[in-house]
């Protein structure tokens, strides 16, 4: 079904995890699809494999986001679908956190988003959906992942700011927060093989469906939010974690 048919779509970080699945639905769904990255190998390759179009930028840098927002209005002149995906996650506890780990995980997870949906806000049609990739830890607990977990509780809040600041234009702002997903960014949190397997069987064993998530479980409610169907929603959080937050 090509209901994304004429519509221009932005995806940052969408050469791996959930921002490829992104594109790959929404390409398939009939949507022109722009993705961005910081790894210029890994951005030509995904867009080569996708079939769509790959910019190199760094979502922590103004200026690469302001060089990205000019290449699109050259190029496609508006934009109706913003999916700001692009993160990363590292883990350090409070005493040990160096100001280094606070302003990568910052200027990325949040400096970079709000800067990436300011600079887009002109360029984006009247009716069209952005959506933040956010996670479960923005209302939850752990130790060690202060920084991250803070990058996406103020991720929360500035997506409900927009939505109702975006209200007049019919533009919708929600954001989605994954639990337990099975992508690169687990493995390029710092942690060996063994951390990472106790930590995968921990969350299987308390999540009440008993298993991980996938990146195109994600990508579908993405997909979703920036349909048609979903014209009155704006401001919501959507939580996928197989029913983590529940026990």
């Amino acid at each position: 079904m090509n209901n994304f048919q004429n519509k221009i779509a932005v995806i940052t970080g969408g050469n791996s995890g959930i921002g490829y699945a992104a594109a790959k639905e929404l390409k398939e769904k009939g949507a022109t699809v722009i993705i961005t990255g910081r790894r210029k190998e890994a951005v030509e390759k995904a867009a080569a494999d996708l079939g769509v179009t790959g910019i190199v930028a760094d979502q922590s840098d103004i200026n690469a986001t302001n060089q990205l927002v000019a290449s699109i209005t050259k190029s496609h002149g508006q934009v109706d679908i913003l999916f700001i995906n692009a993160g990363i996650a590292t883990i350090s506890p409070i005493e040990y956190a160096t100001e280094q780990h606070f302003d990568d995980i910052m200027n990325i997870n949040f400096k970079g988003a709000y800067f990436t949906l300011s600079k887009f806000i002109p360029i984006l049609r009247d009716g069209g959906s952005v959506v933040f990739l956010s996670s479960i830890v923005a209302s939850t607990t752990s130790a060690a992942s202060s920084v991250y977990s803070a990058s996406k509780a103020a991720l929360n809040s500035v997506m409900k700011s927009a939505a109702l600041e975006l209200a007049p234009r019919k533009i919708r702002v929600n954001a989605v927060s994954p639990g337990p997903i099975a992508t690169e960014i687990m493995y390029k949190a710092g942690l060996d093989d063994a951390t990472l397997g106790t930590i995968k069987d921990s969350l299987i064993t308390k999540s009440p469906l008993k298993r991980m998530g996938n990146s195109e479980e994600v990508a579908s409610v993405v997909t979703y939010l920036c349909d048609d169907a979903a014209g009155f929603i704006t401001g919501s959080e959507f939580i996928i974690d197989g029913g983590l937050l529940l026990v």
